[in-house]
């Protein structure tokens, strides 16, 4: 069937429409045709978004390791699945074919049926980027565990709340990462865990820095002398279509973290099917998604999505900037990558840099952009494509999110039309309704409100673990019948929609509903600035006024600053209204944010309003210690 791969606009449209027409009947060919069952669905769908409940391929049983490596042992047992970059370049780089990806997924689900893991038992991986950890997630749905990854950055606390929360059995690490110049100790951040998380029993080791490291007798063992020891073969698991493959922990804007749980049969189809659109995929592509694992773009689009295409995907343990800031470049040159996905942070920050970087390499390889994460401003989206793609690859920006499971918005390359700032079109199955306050969904074109989906995706999250009120009251009780994405969202005159922030980041000014990014878009558009955060703070007379965090390029006299500040608000006015200039702008050395990039706003929002008390857990932060500094110099 060609709805499995789209090749012009027009195709996409026609495609489009039949699968909002018949949902199911869409889905199941796809289904049907591309993946390998080992028994048949009774039902494709049943859904109620009030309960919310909701069940793609009922009755039908597979297991995706099958399918995202078993099955392509016929055609391509020799052929690359994963190209595996070291952190430092001076390293071989390992290639592991599909035969060779087979037998490793093998011997370690054997360990860990060995170690007493069964089906439906949390197992938490906490590795940095190298092949273990996709050996080993894969591993865990090969015999029907759930995989819990939690990313090697983040802190012992924020590890332990996580395993306490799904009741992990066991816990898969290392002794330790490289990060840059850098090396992590792995091992005593999981110690530390343990101590309050008595739900592990057992903890498997991994050898990466090989520096010594403390082994608990009874409950650490290094793998590699087990793996010595097991079969090279080991029978899939059979799962029902709505086990569930994995649960992921997303930052609440409060609380704790939800662990969103993605079942097998649903997530698997559609991240194959997004995947090979969203990327355009060929027989022998080489595609480099930058993402780390342990957020859901390494789970859809660097294993579970690639790997079901019997694709070549690139692993790699770096960072952009170490040895210099040519780094991305040379891996592309280096591994003649076709498709290249990561983050607007990633390419502002190479934005600073000199060109020099990035024209010593030859990036001709490159077919195919994509940019992830965040809405991406225009400045960035100009260098992208300019300097990297040299104007002849489209960029495609996707939205989408850990609850999602895969693509959502994006435009198809060589197929959507691609505008800056512009995530264009719904994927095909992908029923989006832009809603007003007063819950009524705005119809037509030229609109703007908040970005809902009005019918189930098969990747959806199910619900979050232990919790499906909490699941319900945040996802499902905004708008009747539909899942609030929270984000803002609008759509211009052809029907391209644009995503404007999340709706907290929507900031109601003097009855203006004003959406941070293209403040931001704005005033990142200043020749002296790197990057800038827009928040809201109480006004006696506006009700809310913006406050601007703002980084420059380069550090100014106090002069200096003024001037700059006057001009960012002349920007603001011209692009956007008088409206939206800001009150007041603070000039920062860093901005609080997430590991996957993303700017923790609750933190700068508290500063903003003098309230320094309960910031909530900032050990998670890629950089804590910028918190401390923008406190100290906040404006009264």
């Amino acid at each position: 069937m060609s709805n499995y791969h789209i090749k012009h606009l027009e195709e996409y449209y026609q495609v489009y429409r039949e699968s909002i027409k018949d949902p199911e009947n869409f889905w199941e060919e796809i289904a049907e045709e591309h993946f390998l069952w080992r028994k048949r669905w009774d039902k494709v769908l049943s859904w109620d978004f009030k309960k919310p409940d909701v069940k793609w391929f009922e009755g039908a049983q597979l297991n995706i390791t099958e399918n995202c490596i078993d099955r392509h042992l016929q055609i391509r047992s020799d052929k690359v699945a994963i190209i595996f970059e070291p952190n430092n370049p001076d390293e071989e780089a390992e290639h592991i074919t599909y035969k060779q990806l087979h037998e490793r997924v093998c011997a370690f689900a054997n360990v860990l049926k060995s170690k007493g893991i069964q089906k439906g038992d949390r197992v938490c991986v906490y590795l940095p980027m190298i092949p273990d950890l996709t050996v080993s997630m894969l591993a865990c749905a090969r015999i029907g565990a759930i995989h819990s990854i939690v990313f090697a950055g983040f802190s012992s606390t924020a590890l332990s709340t996580r395993l306490n929360d799904s009741d992990c059995k066991m816990v898969i690490t290392s002794d330790g990462a490289y990060r840059g110049a850098k090396t992590l100790d792995l091992k005593t951040i999981v110690d530390e865990a343990l101590e309050t998380s008595p739900c592990v029993e057992s903890v498997l080791l991994v050898k990466r820095i090989h520096s010594d490291i403390k082994v608990k007798e009874g409950r650490d063992e290094w793998v590699q002398p087990l793996l010595d020891r097991v079969s090279l073969d080991c029978p899939p698991e059979i799962m029902d279509a709505e086990d569930p493959l994995f649960i992921l922990y997303t930052s609440g804007s409060t609380g704790m973290p939800k662990g969103m749980v993605h079942s097998t049969a649903g997530y698997m189809v559609y991240t194959a099917y997004t995947f090979k659109n969203i990327f355009q995929y060929r027989e022998n592509d080489v595609y480099w998604c930058t993402a780390d694992i342990g957020w859901i773009t390494g789970h859809s689009y660097i294993v579970y999505g690639a790997l079901a295409n019997g694709a070549t995907t690139l692993m790699f343990e770096g960072v952009p900037s170490y040895p210099d800031f040519g780094r991305f470049w040379q891996v592309v040159e280096k591994h003649k990558v076709n498709q290249l996905y990561t983050a607007p942070t990633a390419i502002r920050a190479l934005a600073k840099e000199n060109l020099s970087f990035i024209e010593k390499y030859d990036l001709s390889s490159l077919k195919v952009l994509g940019t992830v994460g965040e809405p991406i401003n225009v400045e960035a989206w100009d260098w992208y494509n300019d300097n990297v793609g040299k104007k002849n690859c489209p960029i495609v920006d996707t939205w989408w999110q850990t609850e999602t499971g895969g693509i959502m918005i994006a435009p198809i390359p060589y197929v959507t039309p691609t505008i800056p700032t512009y995530a264009t079109l719904p994927l095909p199955g992908i029923q989006p309704a832009l809603m007003d306050e007063s819950g009524q969904e705005l119809k037509g074109n030229q609109v703007e409100g908040r970005l809902c989906i009005k019918f189930p995706w098969p990747s959806m999250a199910r619900t979050v673990w232990g919790n499906h009120q909490r699941y319900k009251d945040i996802y499902f009780s905004t708008f009747e019948d539909k899942y609030f994405t929270g984000d803002g969202a609008l759509k211009d005159a052809v029907g391209f929609y644009r995503i404007t922030g999340r709706v907290d980041d929507v900031i109601i000014v003097s009855g203006h509903n004003l959406g941070t990014a293209p403040i931001e878009n704005a005033i990142n558009e200043h020749p002296a600035v790197a990057e800038s955060a827009i928040v809201g703070f109480p006004h006696d007379i506006k009700g809310k006024a913006l406050y601007g965090f703002v980084i420059l390029k380069e550090v100014g006299e106090s002069r200096i600053h003024d001037n700059v500040r006057k001009e960012i608000n002349q920007i603001i006015a011209e692009h956007i209204g008088p409206i939206a200039k800001l009150d007041k702008i603070q000039f920062t050395q860093g901005l609080p944010k997430t590991r996957s990039g993303k700017i923790m706003r609750r933190i700068l929002r508290k500063i903003a309003e003098n309230n320094f008390e309960d910031m909530g857990d900032i050990s998670t932060l890629l950089n804590p210690e910028v918190v401390q500094d923008i406190k100290d110099n906040c404006i009264e």
